[in-house]
């Protein structure tokens, strides 16, 4: 494949993410659902690929509308760009004061903790009771709702080239599909909750129905609105801000690079060469992907950075930036390679991992959140379930139609907790390792150790956190009470 193949394919996947966002702008029913652009370029790209216009034949032939050299890069592209989306997450991040942020990440944590692990605990017994035994699906599969769920479109597309090297390439695929399915429900589902909460006084700070301004919808900003994408930290003469960011990254991912090759070459030469069976050895860190440890670089490079005092250098805005392009194109390309066919193959056992997910994330958020999270639990827990269905994006995008003004510290607690929760689960450690350990291990050994960590952050959350959500309550209730009688005196 010649160089001028790739960047053509990279020029086409860009005209395609501008007709999502012009679909987004004028199309009515995009903007009630809030799709983002990435979802509706890539569902345009599967329908003229070779999913669907293919394999009508005629003269597009069996690969619709793109050759097979596109699809090639494409196919290839969320692999690599999930390691960007990892890299910039903490750089350019300044840590809380341990004080503030132990008060406010306790709560936070303990939720995101339990949704994390708790869809290990569905997964898993679904797949042990229902998909393995009755439908025939692999072992494997009880990891899905988790690496599609709270993984989203790039954690599942970065977990592919695992999937296929343990023989499930199938998985792949669905983990992409339930992130769709994911991603859309998290705002249908989200808003709909906000609605209730709203109209059953659940939330303190919406008190009328929620309403998205006409530019909100269309996910424009207005002429006289201006959000600055980032703060220039150094001189264009010297190097282009943008470069620079870009370069900070790079150096993040080959940080996380040596440290993976390390503790394969480790691994190697110990336990490695222990036989599980007469074909299997002891591989764990062979089937890791590089993205989780890009995300380690990330936070060892931020970590450099203030220590040696030209943390200043780094901007998180623009890191931001760079994460949301490398996102977008990401799900653009993850979408449109997405094959229908391993989806059809097994729909039964995709169906019941979605329902099973979104029944697990709804009711864990309504029963667990407003028990242990004092005041603002609905503002501050809708974003651990929107993040729970889909990607962080969903979350803030939910806490900002909750906390349009960010008067309630939910985006602060939430920022906290990722800091803690991101390198494990959602794309992390724990979602590297399940699929692998699952694989040689089967499917009860992960089971009881996520099943322990879920009932540890219940546990935690309902003995140390819902007894200080409670006195936290009666002493807003009691403010409340002086003051009427401050008034009627």
């Amino acid at each position: 494949m010649s160089p001028g193949q790739i960047g053509f394919a990279l020029l086409v996947l860009g005209l395609f993410l501008l007709l999502g966002k012009i679909v987004r702008v004028r199309a009515g029913w995009a903007q009630k659902l809030f799709l983002p652009s990435s979802i509706i370029a890539g569902v345009i790209l599967l329908l003229l690929g070779p999913q669907v216009l293919g394999r009508v034949g005629g003269p597009v032939g069996e690969s619709g509308l793109f050759t097979e050299g596109i699809l090639t890069v494409w196919s290839a592209l969320p692999g690599l760009l999930i390691s960007v989306v990892f890299a910039t997450m903490f750089l350019g991040q300044k840590l809380p004061t341990p004080a503030r942020a132990g008060r406010l990440v306790g709560p936070q944590l303990s939720l995101g903790v339990a949704l994390g692990s708790g869809q290990y605990v569905v997964g898993l017994l679904l797949a042990a009771v229902v998909l393995v035994p009755l439908l025939g699906a692999q072992p494997m599969t009880g990891a899905l709702i988790e690496i599609g769920f709270e993984g989203g479109h790039g954690t599942a597309a970065g977990m592919r080239p695992v999937l296929e090297d343990l023989g499930f390439g199938e998985g792949a695929d669905l983990a992409v599909g339930l992130a769709t399915v994911g991603i859309v429900g998290g705002v249908v589902i989200g808003i709909a909750l906000i609605n209730w909460g709203v109209r059953t006084g659940r939330t303190e700070i919406l008190k009328g129905d929620v309403q998205a301004s006409v530019e909100e919808q269309k996910g424009l900003f207005r002429a006289d609105e201006h959000y600055p994408a980032g703060t220039m930290t150094s001189r264009p003469s010297s190097v282009e801000p943008l470069s620079l960011h870009m370069a900070l990254v790079s150096v993040a991912i080959l940080l996380g690079w040596c440290v993976l090759e390390a503790l394969r070459w480790v691994e190697a030469r110990t336990y490695g060469t222990v036989l599980i069976n007469e074909d299997t050895p002891l591989e764990i860190f062979a089937f890791v992907p590089l993205f989780p440890l890009a995300l380690l670089g990330g936070v060892a490079l931020q970590a450099m950075a203030t220590a040696f005092k030209v943390d200043h250098l780094i901007d998180h805005q623009i890191m931001l930036r760079i994460q949301g392009w490398a996102l977008d194109f990401l799900i653009v390309a993850a979408i449109g390679t997405l094959s229908l066919e391993a989806i059809g193959d097994n729909l039964g056992t995709f169906l019941l991992l979605a329902v099973a997910g979104i029944t697990f994330n709804v009711g864990l958020f309504l029963w667990f959140a407003p028990r242990i999270i004092g005041r603002y639990w609905f503002e501050r827990g809708i974003g651990d379930f929107g993040q729970s269905m889909g990607v962080t994006a969903t979350g803030l995008i939910l806490m900002r139609i909750t906390d349009p003004d960010a008067e309630s510290p939910a985006f602060e607690a939430f920022g906290y907790k990722q800091l803690v929760f991101e390198p494990f689960f959602g794309g992390g450690l724990v979602t590297a390792l399940a699929v692998p350990v699952i694989f040689l291990t089967g499917i009860w050994p992960l089971f009881f150790v996520m099943l322990a960590v879920f009932l540890l952050a219940l546990g935690i959350g309902w003995f140390y956190f819902k007894p200080r959500a409670e006195a936290e309550r009666r002493e807003l209730h009691e403010q409340g009470a002086e003051g009427a009688g401050a008034v009627t005196t």
